[in-house]
């Protein structure tokens, strides 16, 4: 494989399309066991490749922009399948949504209710409206992809729902077709999810009481993946968190979503660089600097995020200590630190792994750089 990725020009994307439908079948197969239904958290890649591969599994939509609401129709997939969520929508997606009959609007303040209420009207329809509420649980993962924690931005307080619940049951151009909740992303401590169900059975229970009628619970995604050893587990465990699920959610037979974005593509993604220079510092550290940058994988240098790395063309058996830099004029620009690789030199190709999310959709083009290409392994 790598003799064939060589003749690519680096940095790009290489993406395991076996691998992708592998893990979407893990995923969907266990979900129509207990009738659950999957949107496809589109932030993690909107490559049109991947998300025609996606949509062949009737998969719905998870959006955070009225852009990606647009990725999503473009790409094929049904309105009636789409989810829109996001703390600060403007007024014109909210219009671009609402025209286009999308599943339902996941609202994560009360004044986004009202504007929504407003907009709605002026369409003359009545739109279906997901309460997002803050769940105030610790996801037990990386601070910078906690969202389910009391003073986070996202969701609705619990408390200043109910405070207003009689102001919102009197909007006359939403309908509450279902509450939302999200606690993070790259969960591995799976037993969180059974503090989810608890409180989402507390609060199904309680706005019943109150009065309050909704269909769906949309319990999120944030299931991880095996960043440190990939190839240990390059399906995440979706049977797992179903039967977590299935087990502890008590909704009153009320249909059941869940917003998956990693768990699906992250594994089947990896970024392949070259090797440009090798330099050592005035300390001694040995530096490897690869054509990819900061600017094609951010995560790194964005919250400290680890992703395994490996040299794919050295046939060395002396093995070296380096650390993998990238071309962007940053100090963080660092892959990796430490790093054992087979002796690396000039030429060598790198792959970095479980980069299928989060990759490519967060690219940028500081200093100019170009974006990354992509290659498919299913067009090789």
């Amino acid at each position: 494989m790598a003799g064939r990725l060589g003749q690519f020009e680096t940095p790009f994307y290489f993406y395991d399309i076996a691998l992708l439908r592998q893990t979407l079948e893990a995923a969907v197969s266990v979900a129509e066991k207990y009738g659950y239904v999957i949107h496809y958290a589109i932030k993690a890649n909107y490559d049109p490749h991947i998300l025609a591969v996606i949509k062949e599994y009737g998969l719905g939509v998870d959006c955070a922009s009225g852009n990606e609401v647009n990725c999503a129709i473009k790409a094929g997939f049904d309105p009636s399948g789409i989810v829109y969520a996001g703390v600060g929508k403007r007024d014109k997606e909210i219009r671009y949504a609402i025209e286009q009959g999308i599943f339902a609007i996941n609202v994560e303040s009360l004044q986004e209710l009202q504007v929504i209420d407003s907009i709605a009207a002026s369409q003359g329809k009545v739109q279906n409206i997901g309460l997002r509420v803050n769940p105030d649980i610790d996801p037990k993962t990386n601070k910078c992809i906690d969202t389910g924690q009391a003073d986070s931005k996202f969701g609705i307080s619990y408390e200043e729902l109910i405070d207003n619940l009689d102001n919102i049951k009197a909007l006359k151009n939403i309908h509450v077709a279902g509450i939302h909740l999200h606690i993070g992303s790259q969960i591995r401590e799976l037993h969180v999810f059974e503090y989810l169900c608890a409180k989402v059975n507390a609060i199904v229970e309680h706005l019943g009481n109150l009065g309050l009628e909704f269909g769906f619970v949309d319990v999120g995604g944030g299931l991880g993946i095996n960043y440190d050893f990939p190839e240990n587990e390059p399906v995440p465990n979706f049977a797992s968190v179903f039967s977590i699920i299935n087990s502890h959610l008590k909704v009153g037979g009320r249909p059941v979503h869940f917003e998956f974005g990693r768990a699906l593509v992250a594994q089947c993604g990896e970024l392949i660089t070259r090797v440009l220079f090798n330099k050592t510092t005035a300390s001694g550290r040995k530096l490897v600097i690869v054509d990819a940058s900061m600017t094609e994988l951010i995560r790194p240098a964005l919250y400290g995020a680890y992703h395994n790395i490996e040299n794919i063309t050295s046939v060395s058996e002396e093995k070296q200590r380096y650390t993998i830099v990238g071309t962007a004029c940053e100090s963080t620009d660092v892959f990796d630190e430490g790093l054992t690789l087979p002796k690396t030199e000039r030429g060598d190709l790198l792959t970095i792994k479980s980069a299928g999310a989060y990759g490519m959709s967060m690219a940028s083009r500081y200093n100019l750089h170009d974006l990354p290409a992509a290659v498919y392994s299913d067009e090789l």
